[in-house]
């Protein structure tokens, strides 16, 4: 008698009480909301599935504690109205020393008017290289000949003079692009004519105003990239269609690492911008040029991907399936005392 009065208080606490088959009803309303039900049982499942398997970031700082490393800066850009041959880049740190690095890539592309490259040149020195190939003018007279022989300047240079007119006449530009490394330090790189002579730019550009530095920057990074990263600069467009000017873009560089799933680091570095765009003046005594003056941020930022845990999924999981359950239930009952409402005046009207 005891163990009988203990199986059924154990049968008290069934929360699933059963039905006997023969009292069980199924009904057609039944069996279109079972059918809803499993489709949205099965489109919550796999959206559920691949929220779980997608991956998302986390964002920490702290103090960066970098020391002795370069930084890269990727460079690609076309200056549409200056020739190759004119153009140089230069790097200088906050120190004021000229960074040299052999190593370094830094590639010129020719482009005719239409954008088409026509000539490729390396450059593996970058500290305002002096080009030696500046040469003259169809055009020119006997005194402009005088005037070059007077400052020291040979036949080559009058070639490239030529050259370079020639080029201007054609409506020639210039495709610049590589990597610069440099010391990881506050400084600047800037893309000019200061390469030349002031004298040969003077007889190639007649003043400093008719230096059209107008480019498109294509891509400027400092580092690899990584899933989501924006540089603010990709796609910049400045035309100039009056007179010409200096522009600078003060850029600030936050080191970041960025941490796959896989565990794998990968460091580099995302930044943020302001520009600056400075008229040439008749007094100045400066060429135009395209600044690109960065500093360092102290702080490093670390971006971690990182995936739900499995409990976090299968609660999610039991939410999904036990609410369709519990919504399921209540608008098969609901559509049955429907129907059955529906239904009764119409037996009435039989028996009648």
């Amino acid at each position: 008698m005891k163990s009988t009065g203990v199986k059924q208080a154990i049968k008290n606490l069934d929360a699933f009480p059963r039905a006997e088959d023969h009292l069980l009803q199924r009904t057609q309303s039944g069996a279109l909301v079972s059918v809803i039900g499993l489709v949205i049982i099965s489109t919550l499942f796999l959206h559920e599935l691949k929220y779980y398997f997608t991956t998302y970031t986390v964002h920490e700082m702290a103090v960066d504690l970098k020391r002795g490393e370069n930084l890269p800066i990727h460079i690609n850009m076309t200056f549409p109205s200056l020739p190759c041959e004119v153009v140089s880049v230069d790097a200088i740190d906050m120190s004021g020393k000229h960074e040299v690095d052999l190593d370094t890539n830094i590639w010129k592309l020719r482009l005719n008017k239409d954008g088409y490259i026509i000539g490729t040149e390396y450059i593996s020195d970058l500290v305002e290289k002096g080009h030696t190939a500046h040469g003259h003018d169809e055009g020119k007279d006997h005194q402009e000949v005088q005037k070059l022989h007077l400052h020291g300047f040979d036949q080559e240079a009058e070639d490239m003079v030529k050259n370079v007119r020639q080029a201007l006449a054609n409506g020639e530009g210039c495709r610049v692009y590589g990597t610069l490394d440099v010391q990881r330090v506050a400084g600047n790189f800037h893309i000019s004519v200061h390469g030349l002579n002031i004298f040969v730019a003077q007889m190639i550009f007649e003043g400093a105003n008719h230096v059209n530095v107008s480019h498109v920057i294509h891509d400027l990074s400092f580092g690899p990239n990584y899933p989501g990263i924006h540089n603010p600069l990709d796609g910049t467009s400045r035309i100039l269609r009056g007179a010409s000017g200096t522009f600078k873009y003060y850029i600030k560089i936050v080191p970041t690492e960025y941490k796959y799933i896989s565990k794998e680091v990968l460091p580099t570095n995302q930044f943020s911008v302001t520009e600056y765009f400075s008229p040439m003046k008749d007094f100045d005594r400066t060429w135009p040029a395209v600044y690109f003056l960065y500093d360092l941020s102290p702080i490093t930022v670390t971006i971690k991907e990182e995936r739900r845990s499995f409990l976090h999924f299968i609660t999610r999981l039991c939410a999904v399936l036990g609410g369709t359950f519990a919504l399921t239930g209540m608008l098969d009952r609901w559509m049955y005392r429907l129907l059955e409402v529906l239904m009764k005046p119409n037996a009435r009207s039989v028996l009648r």
